[in-house]
């Protein structure tokens, strides 16, 4: 059915259907707050878990890199089919946003992040991964299931939604800025708050770890081709060495943390990268090093940026070399901070709190990676959390990007259920003032 269709279609359920949970039939609290539980509940059902299970190692055997996930997209858009839930195809390359309730306000969106990474793995199981050199070694696979399992909770009460619940499915989160080109692209439009959440190796089972306020930092990459002249290491008065040029712009670049920035403002230049030369008695005639830069305010992360092409230039030319800073924003966008929206955050409280209860809800201390999501953030009310899947009967859970990365199945109905709980909440507590004028429904959109 097309999605115009579709959502005309809503517009005839809203006017002749009552739904179950309306203005008119409001709930009590004790009965808002038994939803969550509820919504586990179903989530942890042996045929309901089996589907979230059965569908996350799909994915985990196929893994596929950032804007190349085509059968992790047709995955999904199949059980969306199954399920009859409309969806916009394609966004950002492979992306997927689908609908689930009123196909009116108030909207609100919850995501999953899809892409693996360039790996081997190296966990001997049923399951793994059927592609040499890719793994999800970061939950991308658990992340999508549980999306679908909160859909499938989701589409079973959608005539009791009081809104539209908005499914982001979305690309290179990796690295690409998958969530930027889906934004570029209007995969939020209409919707007032976004939520997306992550395993984490390191926090219990039926845990939930998150804060208010900066959580991820902005995150940015540079690469630098420093030039001099080559010759014999014998002779070095007749070269200009770019390996020393190089080794005292790496110096340098270090003050910018520990000489410039305020000590109480967390920042970091980290060089990853150092070529240069091929033999132990010839000096190259360039070096290449690159890094990444980080900090926790725009105007820091800013400032960092402009010192790091001051320093890399000026350093090199006191050593007579040239130099040439990339910084590349069009492959690897720069990542605004992540910063989770204070009223989102005693939403999120308490929804969990009834979920998990409030011992379970574990605070976290602002981190330096980075996270795509803070686009989502940049652009609308955001917030972003970690599920706890630690369980140390089930041996040791190494954190992402290892190859020996795995999942405890056992946090897909934490992830399914909160998402589902979330969106459910967020919908109650954000009803509109006023009722759309009768025939402006289909113009909205």
């Amino acid at each position: 059915m097309a999605l115009c269709k579709w959502f005309s279609l809503i517009f005839i359920v809203m006017v002749i259907m009552p739904l179950l949970i309306s203005s008119d039939h409001s709930l009590s609290p004790e009965e808002v707050a038994q939803i969550p539980v509820k919504f586990l509940d179903h989530a942890k059902r042996q045929e309901f878990f089996d589907y979230m299970v059965g569908v996350r190692r799909k994915i985990h055997e196929n893994p596929e890199l950032g804007f190349e996930e085509f059968e992790t997209s047709k995955l999904i858009r199949a059980e969306l089919d199954q399920m009859g839930i409309p969806y916009k195809y394609p966004l950002a390359e492979t992306g997927i946003v689908g609908f689930i309730g009123t196909g009116g306000p108030p909207f609100v969106a919850i995501r999953a992040d899809m892409d693996a990474l360039a790996m081997q793995e190296s966990v001997e199981w049923e399951h793994k991964s059927k592609v040499p050199g890719k793994m999800h070694a970061c939950g991308h696979d658990a992340h999508v299931a549980m999306l679908l399992g909160a859909a499938k909770i989701l589409q079973e009460h959608h005539h009791e939604l009081q809104g539209t619940v908005v499914l982001v499915f979305q690309p290179a989160e990796e690295g690409g800025g998958g969530a930027k080109k889906m934004l570029d692209e209007g995969a939020l439009e209409h919707v007032g708050a976004i939520f997306g959440l992550h395993v984490a190796a390191d926090y219990p089972i039926g845990s939930v770890v998150t804060r208010s306020g900066p959580f991820f930092a902005a995150s940015g990459f540079f690469e630098a081709v420093i030039s001099g002249k080559g010759g014999h290491a014998a002779i070095p008065q007749h070269t200009i060495d770019p390996i020393l040029a190089a080794s005292n712009v790496i110096v340098s670049l270090q003050h910018l943390v520990s000489r410039e920035a305020d000590p109480l403002e967390s920042q970091v230049v980290t060089v990853g990268k150092f070529q240069g030369g091929g033999a132990f008695n010839v000096i190259p005639d360039s070096v290449t090093i690159g890094g990444t830069f980080r900090a926790f305010s725009k105007e820091s992360f800013i400032q960092l940026k402009q010192r790091i092409e001051e320093v890399i230039t000026r350093q090199a030319s006191v050593q007579r070399c040239n130099a040439t800073v990339l910084f590349n924003e069009k492959e690897k966008p720069f990542y605004p901070v992540a910063v989770n929206d204070k009223n989102l955050h005693e939403q999120f409280r308490n929804v969990a709190g009834d979920l998990l209860g409030p011992q379970n809800i574990l605070e976290r201390q602002p981190m330096m990676g980075a996270e795509d999501f803070s686009f989502y953030q940049e652009a609308i009310p955001g917030y972003f959390f970690f599920v706890g899947m630690k369980n140390e009967s089930q041996g040791k859970f190494e954190s992402g990007h290892s190859p020996f990365f795995r999942v405890n199945e056992d946090v897909l109905p934490y992830g399914a259920a909160l998402h589902a709980s979330l969106a459910t909440r967020y919908l109650l507590e954000n009803q509109p003032k006023s009722t759309l004028p009768k025939g402006s429904f289909h113009d909205e959109l």
